[in-house]
């Protein structure tokens, strides 16, 4: 592949000299030595990819960059030639020239996707991102950064706990009877590398164990709140009651757990057009997006699964970040197991939790638009990765308000809030502004500030007939 030499408008060049430096971009002067500049490549690498400018000036305070690019292109070899052995054209590194007329030199733009391996700088050490930082990775955070990258698992360890706490469990006597062919669960135990040199893995405590959570505290309960509140954060104040913990296998786990949130989440009340009904959400979201949660996390982190359950959202928090070359935003289309034996051995179990390996995700994402409702918010946290199920329609709320108008006299701040799951009364303020602007609503007289409401605009009756 070669590297190509591109023309940009010069709005273009304005948008990259607007870039603040961040978790995804960074701006380098061509000054800066080949070997400071693979800190930045190494460091976008080994988190969640980027992008990488040379040849502009950072301004004062961050703002009002200017641009100077290279010469030519063979001004930039020495660049090239240190780039390219440690991070070659092609795949997961893309380089290209960018020049605008009227603005001096070649900017060299370099666009890092997240690597499947770990990325060295020419010092010899992986870094990475961190806003707009590119931080060394110490000897202590060497093996957190391989799990990350998948390539080593924490479920392939063995842990110092007597082998018949998986070869006489209660779980393992029931899986092998339904299995096909029926054995004695050691054998099949040792076949499958769930026990090595007489010592279980934490693969096979986590499959076969009764209680897990006892060789492993810390790391394999998940715990259950409900927040009776819409509120960005849950506190101790509106807390329904205590945490609850679920423990067990994996497979008892996932069951236990979608059923109990299932449980909760139908006595959660949500104002819709014929006043309080029960909140829904697909059985099939919460099935996947719980299931995923659980046998995709990192293991090696000491932390639990966390499932919140607000008025007007569910939250499923699993441990570690995603894997490998793994992003918010490829993950319903590319696959990747960090923990490949759990994977593939609680497919086995009746009715396993993970029928369609591989396409949770998508179930989730399909099963709400069913429902007309939002796609669920996928976030990467420092150790972390956060699913947030929001109950909001996938209309927009100016729709709803219509909608909602046609069968109700008026409609409040509150009201919209409770319909759209918005928790700001100043956007509800906002959207209320734009519909009376459009002649759609007038306000409702008589009523003002905290009772102010608003109804359908004659003018809008007699134009529109049914709102939309």
């Amino acid at each position: 592949m070669s590297i190509q030499k591109i023309s940009v408008p010069k709005n273009q060049v304005y948008k990259v000299l607007q870039i603040e430096e961040g978790h995804f971009e960074d701006l380098k002067a061509i000054d800066i030595s080949p070997a400071k500049l693979t800190k930045a490549i190494s460091a976008f690498a080994n988190a969640d990819g980027g992008e990488l400018y040379v040849g502009i000036d950072e301004g004062p305070n961050g703002k009002n960059h200017s641009w100077r690019g290279f010469d030519n292109m063979e001004a930039a070899n020495g660049h090239l030639q240190v780039f390219e052995e440690l991070f070659p054209l092609g795949g997961d590194f893309l380089y290209e020239f960018m020049q605008c007329d009227g603005h001096p030199g070649l900017v060299l733009h370099v666009i890092i996707q997240k690597t499947k391996e770990i990325k060295r700088a020419s010092d010899g050490k992986p870094y990475v991102r961190r806003g707009s930082q590119s931080l060394p990775v110490g000897a202590d955070r060497l093996e957190s950064l391989r799990r990350n990258k998948g390539i080593t698992s924490f479920e392939s360890e063995t842990v110092p706990a007597p082998i018949d706490i998986i070869t006489n469990s209660l779980t393992i006597i029931d899986f092998m009877l339904s299995s096909v062919p029926t054995g004695e669960p050691e054998p099949w135990l040792r076949k499958q590398m769930m026990i090595v040199g007489d010592k279980p893995t934490v693969a096979g405590l986590l499959l076969y164990s009764d209680e897990p959570q006892a060789p492993l505290p810390k790391r394999c309960a998940i715990k259950i709140y409900r927040y009776k509140t819409t509120d960005p954060q849950g506190s101790r104040e509106n807390l329904a009651f205590d945490p609850l913990t679920v423990e067990g296998s994996l497979y008892g786990q996932i069951k236990a757990v979608v059923a109990k949130t299932s449980e909760l989440i139908e006595e959660v009340k949500i104002l819709g057009p014929e006043g309080l009904a029960p909140i829904t959400y697909p059985f099939e979201t919460l099935h996947e997006i719980i299931t995923n949660a659980v046998i995709h996390r990192d293991y090696g982190t000491a932390d639990d699964v966390h499932v919140r359950i607000f008025d007007n959202r569910v939250e499923v928090e699993s441990p570690g970040r995603l894997p490998a070359h793994i992003t918010t935003r490829n993950i319903l289309k590319e696959r990747f197991s960090r923990n490949g034996a759990i994977v593939r051995l609680i497919n086995k179990f009746p009715d396993p939790p993970n029928k369609d390996v591989g396409e949770g995700l998508a179930t989730a994402f399909a099963a709400m638009k069913k429902l007309k409702l939002k796609d669920p918010v996928i976030e990467e946290l420092e150790n972390s990765v956060l699913v947030n199920i929001r109950h909001e329609r996938l209309g927009s709320p100016e729709e709803i308000v219509m909608q909602y108008l046609t069968s109700h006299e008026e409609i409040n701040n509150r009201t919209v809030r409770a319909l759209t799951g918005i928790g700001s009364e100043n956007k509800v303020k906002t959207i209320f502004l734009r519909l009376i602007d459009a002649g759609q609503i007038e306000r409702v007289p008589g009523k003002r500030g905290s009772a102010s409401a608003y109804r359908m605009a004659t003018s809008s009756e007699q134009s529109l007939g049914t709102p939309p």
